[in-house]
């Protein structure tokens, strides 16, 4: 019989604070598990692994019956198997309903080969969770703004993936740039702000529909978004030069949105195409932040973007956050989708 109790919600080490966020709602119940052992075989709540590297983990919420939802992310080869086993444990011990929360999918830039031999990494991920055994009313993840929408598909089985986008949340990240830009403080000012015309571009054509599908709904609400993508010709096998941009960005503020920030290479060559078209001010919103080494401070040093909003998708972001760039969370629409989720496939 199913249980009428709040799902239960478990975290690997690196998503701690996306759980926290998301038991916040009220939609869920905490988890509690052991990450380590004392000197007398006791768990602790904190990572200890032992001396060779191997990690502990043992669960000491009793979850036999109950609906589990697992947060986890595949941000590395460890937090990839953290996820793997912490959901094969829960099934192990008798959980009723698996839903796995995956907000960043690693490798999702390698869901194809290109060359002969190349390794399809995102599949052969999708194929490693496909093997997690099935709960007894069976097994859920959630995917959100994959690089690649075909990724979901991959997933084999009785595991069945949901795509979730993070629309509202960019949406509302628009928002704030608007009133950013405009200085906005006093009601009558942000909402002149938000009244204001802007360019929302792509990098290029490759993220248009996204952004044409975004500026739609911003219109709806109102929005004087008008969508924009730069037009690139390839001048040799491994580069491209920009040729022409599709709508007129003169003295117009551009917001370029992208899935995902890595090392910002394609990102500045969109600012640069954009003010050499004579934008005034360009600023970029991105659902994934990896941003690793020193990436932020490049983009900073530029003088090519005005500022940067992403979301809490990957853990990095939050300690990237700063004056240059504000992190937006997730937590709400995550909580929001997977606690209406349901089995049965749409």
């Amino acid at each position: 019989m199913a249980s009428n109790k709040k799902p239960i919600l478990i975290a690997t080490g690196s998503y701690g604070y996306l759980a926290a966020a998301m038991i916040s709602s009220g939609y869920f119940q905490a988890g509690k598990l052991g990450r380590g052992q004392g000197d007398k075989g006791e768990p602790l709540l904190e990572d200890k692994p032992y001396p060779d590297g191997e990690r502990y983990h043992r669960l000491l919420t009793d979850v036999e019956g109950r609906k589990v939802v697992l947060v986890g992310g595949t941000i590395d080869d460890r937090e990839t198997m953290e996820l793997f086993d912490l959901a094969n444990t829960l099934v192990d011990h008798g959980a009723q309903e698996l839903k796995l929360v995956v907000p960043y999918y690693g490798y999702s830039t390698m869901e194809r080969a290109i060359k002969d031999g190349e390794a399809v990494k995102a599949k052969y991920r999708a194929r490693l969770l496909s093997a997690i055994p099935q709960a007894v009313t069976g097994n859920l993840i959630y995917l959100l703004d994959l690089h690649s929408e075909g990724i979901q598909h991959y997933f084999e089985g009785g595991l069945h993936a949901r795509h979730v986008y993070a629309k509202p949340v960019v949406i509302e990240s628009v928002k704030a740039m608007l009133v950013r830009d405009a200085g906005a403080t006093t009601p009558a000012q942000i909402k002149a702000a938000l009244e204001r015309p802007f360019v929302f571009a792509s990098t290029d054509a490759g993220r248009a529909k996204w952004v044409e599908s975004l500026t739609s709904d911003m219109n709806k609400l109102g929005m004087a978004a008008q969508s924009a993508f730069i037009i690139k010709r390839r001048v040799s096998g491994s580069a491209s030069e920009v040729r022409d941009i599709s709508a007129d960005v003169d003295d117009a503020l551009v917001i370029i949105y992208d899935d995902m920030i890595r090392t910002g290479g394609s990102l500045l060559k969109a600012a640069a195409a954009y003010r050499d078209k004579g934008a005034r001010s360009v600023s970029a919103i991105a659902t994934h932040c990896l941003m690793p080494g020193a990436t932020r401070e490049k983009l900073a040093a530029s003088g090519l973007i005005s500022h940067i909003a992403v979301t809490d998708s990957h853990p990095r972001a939050l300690s990237l956050q700063n004056d240059f760039l504000s992190v937006h969370t997730i937590s709400n629409l995550l909580a929001e989708k997977v606690s209406k989720g349901r089995m049965q496939l749409a």
